[in-house]
């Protein structure tokens, strides 16, 4: 977990790289969309990759790539392609306005999840979480990693506190209950791999009820 609300450089690095997973890539292109300064750093880190490329040696192509590339070519020329629509909330960070959304669902108390149509990495997908103020989520672990992109509003957590823009990086070894700090609904988007792991004998009652 990074205490100051940014990625980890690793997970930027990642990024910039095109290396990270599809779901994580989409939280953290919300990330920067939110923290101009940030974006500002993974585009130097991609110009670099550029210049290494372009100083890179050359790579023979494969006999068949000439005509495999005019197939393409003449394909999409055939084709007429409508723009993409966007989803019916216009203010979400523009990475995240090119994804069809799914009906809100009821998770808990003052708790609703909607899920973003991105693209998925085995069980890692996207939602989006809105949570009322002064709501809490039931004290949890994970599956596998979690991302966590605030949107508006604020969450804390035991030890930290994340307002809009700040990204929460969480996995199997990290046992935290965000909750809502804020007078505004806080709405986040969310990488989740796997199920959420509910804490103590009430969160294993619970467990078969709460879906995320």
């Amino acid at each position: 977990m990074n205490p100051n609300g940014n990625p980890s450089e690793e997970r930027l690095l990642a990024y910039a790289a095109g290396t990270l997973s599809p779901p994580e890539a989409v939280v953290v292109a919300a990330h920067l969309a939110l923290r101009p300064a940030n974006d500002a750093w993974v585009r130097r880190l991609q110009a670099v990759g550029g210049e290494f490329l372009e100083e890179a040696s050359p790579v023979a192509l494969s006999a068949d790539a000439l005509s495999r590339a005019m197939t393409l070519i003449e394909t999409d020329a055939g084709e007429v392609k409508a723009p993409s629509p966007l989803n019916d909330m216009p203010d979400l960070p523009e990475p995240l306005r090119r994804y069809a959304l799914g009906p809100w669902r009821w998770i808990g108390p003052g708790i609703r999840a909607r899920d973003v149509h991105a693209p998925r990495d085995g069980a890692c997908r996207v939602i989006l979480l809105k949570i009322d103020p002064g709501r809490e989520t039931p004290r949890h672990t994970h599956g596998g990693i979690e991302l966590t992109c605030v949107l508006s509003g604020a969450y804390a957590t035991e030890t930290e506190r994340f307002d809009v823009g700040d990204l929460e990086e969480a996995d199997h070894e990290v046992l935290h209950q965000p909750r809502v700090v804020s007078a505004i609904p806080c709405l986040c988007v969310v990488a989740l791999d796997g199920e959420i792991q509910l804490d103590g004998w009430l969160g294993r009652l619970m467990q078969p009820f709460v879906r995320l």
